[in-house]
């Protein structure tokens, strides 16, 4: 299993997959002239843009939905395998994916919401919709559902699960398959409530979560404050290859944030997009500037907490480390060896300023991290089934997607930690393939979408969003939005 899977990531995972994502990322923040950093502000505004319905969900509660998944097991037990297999230097080639994909996140979230569709009585768009609707390639839409579902639905939330098991192992001496029971229960919980209950639950559950996690990190930064500045210039000396002892990872520094960031922010990945085609809102590209600011909250904030934690206290190693001239850099070592990459680098780092405490506090942080992200995943699944299906008015098949991600938890919880890993980037990384290709052939909407939604603005309007303005013509769900006056 483990060399079948090595060989097929090993394909999936080359530098062209690489290369294409910054590239996507560094092209699209050209052609919207940077809207990453012009909007910025539009971005916080509408936050609480929209209001909930029948059919859909707030722009906030899309929003936590959608950082549901970004803000997961990638954000402390990704964070610290990044920097333990690629040095500190991963953390800059993270933020870059993160500042690049801002602006991904955006298209790929605007063209979600222009062909976003209805089914039994939901909103549901994401890359089928708008492979099929917009590329007129629905061959290709089908394959990506059929993709979506074994990711989302079979390889993704084993990684989530076995995340949590470990972080409780290590906290709590808590027997994994304990664990894996006890997700299971708590996500059936959930999900058999329906997309209003999933909305719910992460609207309150992950802003409480991120922002306490967020406080606790800058708290453990200030206590070593002095030592920030030469943590930041190592990140940057390691990223470049400009530092003695991380020379022989420079390589790995760029392929590892490459690979964690996406698998952090989701950007260009294809997941986000199916939750922001549930938001009520008058303009597709006020979900889109929405979602690329969830992408500035998933890796400048909630990683960078944990990559300076980690970096701060030492408590970090590199695989099969070469020690440098730099008797410093050997000192940030030490120690460090026995400390199996993943959640357990992280609780170390805590357990440096809080003795005792530091391990539960992670354990209990992650296990809301990754718990909401894997009660995302099954949104996906299912807005992809619901692709599938949607000629089809039974819930039956959502049942089966139920029943196989509870089983599905309990394995990942037990299952080998690398194992794990490799099966989820084997996920993200043919999901990312297939979107990107795809947001790249169909931009045009998107881009226009943008510049329509400026227009209005600087004529002092409420943008509302009409196809034909665009030349879209095949987007006919907005003509009935706006006669049943649900925005």
């Amino acid at each position: 299993m483990k060399e079948i899977v090595g060989m097929l990531n090993g394909f999936v995972w080359s530098n062209a997959l690489i290369v294409l994502c910054l590239g996507t990322g560094l092209y699209f923040s050209i052609r919207t002239r940077f809207l990453q950093v012009r909007h910025f502000r539009e971005m916080f505004r509408l936050l609480f843009d929209g209001k909930s319905t029948e059919s859909g969900v707030s722009s906030f509660q899309a929003l936590s939905m959608s950082l549901a998944g970004r803000v997961g097991t990638g954000n402390i037990a990704g964070v610290a395998t990044a920097i333990a297999f690629g040095g500190p230097g991963a953390m800059f080639w993270m933020w870059m994916v993160a500042f690049l994909g801002a602006s991904t996140a955006f298209v790929e979230a605007t063209l979600a919401q222009i062909y976003k569709e209805k089914h039994l009585g939901q909103f549901r768009g994401g890359p089928s919709f708008y492979i099929e609707r917009g590329l007129g390639a629905k061959w290709f839409a089908v394959l990506f559902a059929i993709v979506s579902v074994v990711s989302a639905g079979i390889l993704l939330p084993g990684v989530q699960a076995n995340s949590i098991a470990e972080s409780l192992n290590n906290a709590f001496d808590l027997n994994t398959w304990y664990a894996g029971f006890g997700i299971a229960l708590l996500f059936a919980a959930i999900v058999f409530g329906g997309v209003k209950r999933i909305a719910k639950f992460t609207e309150y559950v992950v802003p409480i979560m991120a922002l306490g996690y967020i406080l606790i990190a800058l708290f453990i930064i200030v206590l070593d404050i002095n030592q920030l500045p030469g943590v930041i210039a190592l990140v940057f000396k390691s990223a470049f290859n400009m530092e003695a002892g991380f020379g022989a990872v420079f390589g790995l520094a760029i392929q590892w944030g490459v690979k964690r960031g996406i698998y952090s922010n989701e950007a260009g990945q294809g997941t986000a997009p199916h939750i922001a085609a549930a938001a009520n809102v008058s303009h597709p590209s006020k979900q889109g500037l929405v979602q690329s600011f969830s992408v500035y909250i998933d890796t400048l904030l909630v990683c960078s907490a944990t990559g300076f934690m980690l970096l701060i206290t030492g408590k970090y190693n590199v695989q099969n480390p070469v020690t440098g001239a730099n008797g410093a850099v050997q000192f940030l070592y030490e120690g460090a060896h026995d400390i199996a990459s993943g959640p357990g680098y992280t609780q170390s780092a805590m357990d440096t300023i809080f003795p005792g405490l530091g391990s539960y506090f992670v354990a209990v942080a992650l296990f809301f991290f990754a718990f909401t992200t894997i009660v995302a995943y099954y949104y996906i699944a299912e807005t992809n089934i619901s692709y599938i299906t949607r000629k089809i008015e039974s819930p039956i098949f959502y049942h089966i997607l139920k029943i196989s991600m509870i089983l599905v938890i309990v394995y990942g919880a037990v299952n080998q930690a690398q194992l794990a890993w490799d099966i989820g980037d084997l996920g993200v990384g043919l999901m990312a393939w297939f979107n990107i290709i795809a947001i790249l052939l169909l931009q045009k909407p998107a881009l226009a979408a943008l510049k329509d939604y400026e227009k209005q603005r600087k004529e002092g309007k409420d943008p509302t969003f009409v196809p034909e303005d665009i030349g879209v013509t095949n987007a006919h769900i907005w003509n009935t939005i706006r006669k049943n006056k649900e925005i």
